[in-house]
């Protein structure tokens, strides 16, 4: 953080920061935030409720290191170029995909990952010690305009003017969405006969457009097996399988998603 503190801004006032050899990072208004001994920093202006817990974070990283997202991580890998310098992952949980997309890239940027729920940073910071992570929301973001040549949002909710601020021109946001078939196989069970078992990003979609240029849109569909012991994590991690009243029984599961990749103007 000391070498790359010039991307960094007081989220109060938005003064330039200097992080101290003793772990506090200090605004020119003598605003501070400290450097967990976890190795995190809560960029935080006020607490903010999580309905995530350590249990989701760690069901989380064990799906996710199992491989079941890999070629959507080789993917969104392909669209970064080996110039690309600064990447931040908004939303980023307990960093599994960042770190994960990270092994894919030839060069090894500047990483690093916020997102709104400490759990998930303290987690990330235990487990990816080689990055930055921040506490922290991005209506209200601890980063200097123009700071980033990558933005990744993966299955996450965006905030798009503060993607365009902080985004160097021309650069890339790369966001991932559910298409209709993704985890098609719990929606079945869990809400049979219902409208939440069909799902569209339609509007979604739409509304990336809006905001950003020469918006490419790439479907990635297949279907993993699905072990006995990955199924109760994966039930744990996607809203899916929070409201379920009976058991289900999975061989496989869909993975089924769409990455828009759109440039800054």
């Amino acid at each position: 953080m000391q070498k790359h503190h010039t991307l960094f801004s007081c989220p109060i006032c938005k003064e330039d920061m200097d992080v101290q050899d003793d772990g506090h990072i200090i605004c020119n208004q003598n605003h501070s935030f400290d450097i967990a001994k976890q190795g995190y920093v809560n960029f935080m202006i006020k607490p903010a409720p999580s309905m995530y817990s350590k249990e989701l974070f760690e069901s989380r990283q064990t799906v996710i290191n199992s491989g079941l997202y890999d070629p959507i991580q080789s993917a969104i890998a392909d669209q970064i170029e080996n110039e690309t310098y600064t990447i931040l992952d908004t939303g980023c949980g307990e960093g599994s995909h960042l770190d994960r997309i990270c092994t894919h890239l030839e060069k090894n940027p500047l990483a690093i990952g916020i997102d709104i729920s400490k759990e998930g940073i303290q987690a990330a910071a235990k487990f990816y010690e080689n990055k930055i992570w921040c506490v922290g929301d991005l209506a209200n973001s601890p980063f200097k305009k123009e700071s980033f040549d990558i933005i990744l949002n993966i299955l996450s909710p965006a905030n798009y003017e503060e993607f365009r601020r902080i985004l160097k021109p021309n650069s890339k946001v790369i966001k991932v969405v559910p298409q209709s078939n993704y985890l098609k196989e719990i929606r079945e069970q869990a809400f049979a006969n219902s409208e939440k078992e069909s799902y569209s990003n339609d509007q979604t979609v739409e509304r990336f457009k809006e905001h950003f240029k020469n918006v490419q849109q790439q479907r990635i569909t297949y279907q993993m097996p699905l072990s006995e012991e990955l199924l109760p994590k994966l039930l744990e991690m996607t809203p899916l399988g929070w409201h379920l009243d009976h058991e289900i029984s999975l061989k496989e599961i869909t993975i089924d998603l769409d990455i828009l990749i759109g440039e800054n103007h």
